[in-house]
């Protein structure tokens, strides 16, 4: 077997793959050898059929099977031999199958990049330095009051904060517009739960008026046909109705099913959670940070199967979103939805892979439980937790994986350029706005 190898492109390899005859004879004679002995022919006994009536029969077929499996056990050599590694199938074209001739087939195949880390230093990132002050954790006690409230009915005029229950329609001028309409709706006022203008429009109406008001329909709006189209409302309201927040005490607590059922058990608790989240939200900013100059500092390209894997796991994603809703297929989504994502999630892989090699990073053990263990104290029985994912090998695989990944990140910061910045708890928690890509930020 004879084998030639052009780089056409820093990702892409073209095998020119040459098979002697003998090879694809052997092969047909010995496919037909087979058949002859479990095929079945009028005239002729089960395993007594003449080789030459099956090589005339099936002959043509048995021999392009023939072709197509040495095709490929001659590209697995091939690759091997030539020591590429792939990224993904390969394309594969006939050159030569003539009966008789050296069998030749190009394949075209995708390998991964190889790659110069940037220097580390040239990385800045800002550490947030927060904490869970007592007004945070007033703040959060009250946000438990009022999805634990109750609505009460008022007879006034309906107010910011307020639940009204409506009905109503719109219309495009005079006619009526499909989606338009609902009975009994509860609309709190303030929420920004509809196009802006509507809860305005609401505001002040009292139980049993009807109103109707007029807004517009933002540009962007995801209906084509109304985005940016002037609209009427007609509104009926049927109720008025207040939150009736509860007493923050004992009792309250209780609601909870926390073993120390009291208020104090409840703000300690509570302050525990959130300092849970704020350090997550920290780890999270600067890993992030980090990750999207690593990207910026080595430009790479990628190869289209590793994005492709990326941009199924992305649909996978969005279809768990959709909670598999009756129709939904996620399958169908266009890969132009998340190819952007798909791309900067290969290259980072890419990256990430290569800081662990350079580095010879493995998982830590410690640091495996450690984490277990922190992640575990979300629930109510975090050693059953621990010993669930230790006892679990895909579940423990993940977990060692985010750990190798908190190696890399431990492992960049060497270098980095760090500067710490204190926010507060609100602030910390806040996921960031997306970085720009490469190309925008020199653009700026």
């Amino acid at each position: 077997m004879q084998v030639s190898v052009e780089t056409t492109s820093p990702i892409e390899r073209v095998l020119t793959i040459s098979v002697p005859a003998a090879r694809i004879d052997e092969k047909v004679s010995s496919e037909v050898a087979k058949t002859a002995k479990t095929v079945r022919i009028d005239g002729f006994r089960k395993g007594k059929v003449p080789v030459s009536v099956v090589k005339k029969r099936f002959g043509p077929g048995i021999r392009m099977e023939a072709v197509e499996q040495i095709m490929r056990d001659a590209y697995v050599e091939a690759i091997q031999a030539e020591s590429i590694q792939p990224a993904g199938m390969p394309s594969i074209e006939p050159k030569n199958i003539a009966e008789g001739a050296d069998l030749e087939f190009v394949a075209k195949v995708e390998v991964y990049p190889t790659i110069e880390l940037a220097d580390a230093s040239g990385i800045e990132v800002k550490r947030v330095i927060s904490e869970v002050t007592e007004a945070d954790v007033d703040t959060m006690l009250e946000t438990l009051r009022k999805q634990n409230a109750d609505w009460v009915s008022v007879d006034r005029e309906a107010k910011d904060g307020d639940q009204v229950t409506i009905d109503f329609e719109g219309f495009l001028g005079d006619e009526a517009f499909e989606g338009g309409a609902a009975q009994g709706h509860k609309l709190v006022i303030g929420s920004n739960t509809m196009i802006p203008g509507f809860e305005s429009g609401v505001e002040g109406i009292k139980a049993g008026e009807e109103r109707t008001i007029t807004v517009n329909f933002p540009e962007e709006y995801q209906a084509e046909h109304l985005a940016g189209k002037e609209a009427t409302f007609k509104i009926t309201a049927h109720a008025v109705e207040e939150q009736e927040l509860p007493e923050l005490n004992d009792e309250f607590a209780g609601k909870f099913g926390m073993e120390d059922a009291t208020l104090a058990g409840l703000r300690t608790e509570v302050q525990k959670n959130m300092e849970r989240e704020l350090n997550q939200a920290v780890k999270a900013k600067l890993k992030n940070s980090l990750f999207d100059q690593l990207v910026a500092l080595n430009p790479v390209e990628v190869p289209s199967a590793l994005v492709d894997q990326e941009v199924d796991g992305l649909r996978k994603q969005a279809a768990q979103q959709f909670g598999g809703a009756e129709g939904f297929d996620a399958s169908q989504l266009p890969a132009e939805l998340f190819s952007e994502e798909a791309t900067k999630r290969a290259k980072l892989g890419l990256l990430i892979s290569e800081v662990i090699q350079t580095n010879e990073l493995k998982v830590e053990d410690d640091r495996v439980r450690a984490f277990l263990e922190e992640m575990a104290q979300a629930y109510q029985e975090p050693q059953q937790v621990v010993e669930y994912y230790l006892n679990n090998k895909e579940q423990l695989a993940q977990v060692q994986s985010a750990v190798l990944e908190e190696q890399v990140v431990d492992k960049l910061l060497e270098s980095a350029k760090i500067t710490e910045v204190t926010l507060s708890y609100e602030d910390a928690i806040k996921p960031d706005a997306p970085a720009a890509n490469a190309e925008e930020s020199e653009e700026a």
